[in-house]
C-alpha cells in the first residue's frame, strides 16, 4: 500500500469516528476525506474482496439489505452500505468502516447509484452486477430510461467477466447482447393471457424492430412475461421464478420463489421482486434455498426509510420513499390494500437528491386512492403547494384535508389524525428531514447500523 493510499484511509477513519461518535453521522464525509487525498483508493480498499454490485432505479436499498441477510446466514463477515449512501463517497466509507477476514475472499454488497457504477467500476472488480430495474426518474439527472442504462452499461463493460443478475420481467435489460453470464430472475405466477400495458408506459418498444411490446403475464409498469409479435423478442429463459402468490397486504407477503415458500414482513408487489433479487443472489453464492427462504421470512429489523414502521405515541406511522412514478404507483397500490381505516401523508421536497422536476407527481394515479375510507389526508414538505393541489385534483374530500410546510406541524398534525394507522410517502430529502426531527425528539435513532 503507498504511503498516500495509507494516509488517506488513516484521515478518513479518523473522521468517521469523530463524526460517529460525537456527531452520530458521517456515511458520506469520511469517504470524501479519503478520496480529496487519494482519488484511486477504493482500489486498495476493495483489495481481497468480492464484491456484488446493486443497482437500479428502484429497491436497491431493500434488495442490499435483503441480500446481506441472506448473505450472512453463511458468510461471517459481509461489508455494506446500509444508509443508502450509494455514491462513491458513501461506497469508500463503507470499506473505511469494515472487517476483514485474514483467510479467503471477504464479500462486500454495494448499493450503487445508477450515475455512479461506472466510476465505481473503474477501481472495484465486482464479481456480481445486480440490475432490479429501470424507470422514468429524476430526469434531470438522468434523462430517460435508456440513458440511464447506457450509464449502468458503461460500468459493465469495465468488467466482461461479472456475472449479470437481472430482472429477467424488464424488457431493457434484454436488449443489448453482453458477454457477461447472465441469470434472469422474475414471476411465473400467473395463468398466461394475452393483454397489454398501459398506454403511457415506458419502455414498450421492442428493441429490434420498435414494434410495442405485448404481455402472456403483467405485474406492474413494462414488467412481466413480454414479447413482440412481430419478431422473436421475448422475455429470456428465467433461473429463478416468482412460482405462486398467496397473499399480500401492506404488512406482508406470501409468496414462493422455485416452489419455496417465503412470507415477506413488508408489503407491496415491488418487495417481492426486491426479494427474488436476493434470493437469486443467494443461490449464486450457494446459500441453500432454505436457509435462504428462513432469513427473508424473519425480516425483523428496520431498513432506512424503506416502509419503516415508527411508533409515534399511540399512532402506527408507515414511512415510505417515493421518488417516480411507477414507484409511487406501486406504493398507492399497496397501501389500498389496507382492510383498516387508515391516514396518509405526502411530504413533497424538490432539492437534487429528490429531483428538481416534480412533473412526476402529476403521473402518479392518486385518482384511485379510496378517498372515502381514507379518514384524513395531510400534503407537506417544502414543496406542500404542488402536492396539495395535485391530491385536491385527485379528489381529496377538502373536509379531511389539511396543509404545512412545517415538518414540526406535519408531526403534531400526525399524531391528531383520527387513526391509529398512518402512511407517510416523502421523497428522500423530506424522508431524512422527518427522521431527524423524530430521532430528536426521542422516537427513532437517526442513523441506521
Amino acid at each position: 500500500m503507498s504511503f498516500k493510499s495509507s494516509a488517506a484511509i488513516a484521515a478518513g477513519r479518523l473522521s468517521y469516528w469523530f463524526l460517529h461518535n460525537f456527531l452520530h453521522g458521517g456515511t458520506a464525509l469520511p469517504g470524501k476525506v479519503t478520496l480529496a487525498m487519494d482519488p484511486d483508493v477504493l482500489q486498495e480498499l476493495s483489495r481481497n474482496y468480492d464484491v456484488v454490485i446493486i443497482t437500479g432505479t428502484n429497491g436497491k436499498t431493500l434488495t442490499t439489505a435483503l441480500t446481506v441477510k441472506v448473505l450472512r446466514t453463511s458468510y461471517k463477515h459481509v461489508l455494506t452500505n446500509p444508509s443508502g449512501s450509494n455514491m462513491k463517497q458513501g461506497i469508500v466509507t463503507a470499506f473505511l468502516t469494515a472487517q476483514k477476514t485474514n483467510s479467503g475472499k471477504n464479500l462486500a454488497v454495494l448499493e450503487t447509484d445508477e450515475a455512479n457504477v461506472e466510476l465505481v467500476t473503474r477501481y472495484v472488480h465486482p464479481k456480481v452486477f445486480v440490475l432490479t430495474n429501470i424507470f422514468r426518474d429524476q430526469m434531470d439527472r438522468y434523462g430517460e430510461i435508456y440513458t440511464t442504462y447506457k450509464k449502468i452499461l458503461a460500468g459493465i463493460k469495465l468488467a466482461p467477466k461479472a456475472t449479470i443478475i437481472a430482472n429477467g420481467d424488464a424488457p431493457i435489460f434484454n436488449s443489448k447482447k453482453l458477454p457477461n453470464p447472465l441469470i434472469y430472475y422474475g414471476f411465473d405466477a400467473k395463468k398466461d393471457q394475452e393483454q397489454q400495458a398501459l398506454p403511457n408506459t415506458d419502455g414498450l418498444l421492442c428493441p429490434k424492430c420498435q414494434h410495442i411490446l405485448h404481455y402472456k403475464q403483467l405485474t406492474y409498469g413494462n414488467l412481466g412475461k413480454y414479447y413482440c409479435p412481430n419478431c422473436d423478442f421475448k422475455r429470456p429463459q428465467l433461473t429463478h421464478r416468482v412460482t405462486e402468490l398467496s397473499a399480500e397486504t401492506p404488512q406482508n407477503s406470501v409468496f414462493s420463489i422455485d416452489d419455496t415458500s417465503i412470507t415477506l414482513q413488508i408489503g407491496g408487489t415491488y418487495n417481492i421482486y426486491n426479494a427474488l433479487a436476493a434470493y437469486s443472489i443467494g443461490r449464486f453464492f450457494k446459500v441453500p434455498a432454505a436457509k435462504i427462504a428462513d432469513a427473508l421470512s424473519d425480516q425483523d429489523e428496520k431498513v432506512f426509510g424503506r416502509q419503516e414502521v415508527i411508533k409515534l405515541e399511540k399512532k402506527e406511522v408507515t414511512l415510505i420513499l417515493v421518488k417516480n412514478p411507477v414507484g409511487l404507483d406501486q406504493v398507492l397500490e399497496m397501501i389500498k390494500t389496507d382492510p383498516q381505516p387508515f391516514s396518509l401523508a405526502v411530504l413533497l421536497n424538490a432539492n437534487y437528491a429528490d429531483g428538481i422536476d416534480t412533473s412526476w407527481i402529476w403521473d402518479g394515479r392518486f385518482e384511485n386512492l379510496p378517498f372515502a375510507r381514507i379518514q384524513s389526508v395531510l400534503a407537506g414538505g417544502e414543496r406542500y403547494r404542488d402536492i396539495s393541489f395535485r391530491l385536491k385534483v385527485a379528489g381529496v374530500p377538502t373536509e379531511n384535508f389539511q396543509e404545512h410546510k412545517n415538518l414540526e406541524e406535519i408531526v403534531t398534525a400526525v399524531k391528531k389524525m383520527p387513526t391509529k394507522r398512518i402512511y407517510i410517502l416523502a421523497t428522500y430529502t423530506a424522508m431524512l428531514q422527518l427522521r431527524k426531527l423524530l430521532a430528536n425528539q426521542g422516537y427513532i435513532k437517526e442513523g441506521m447500523e
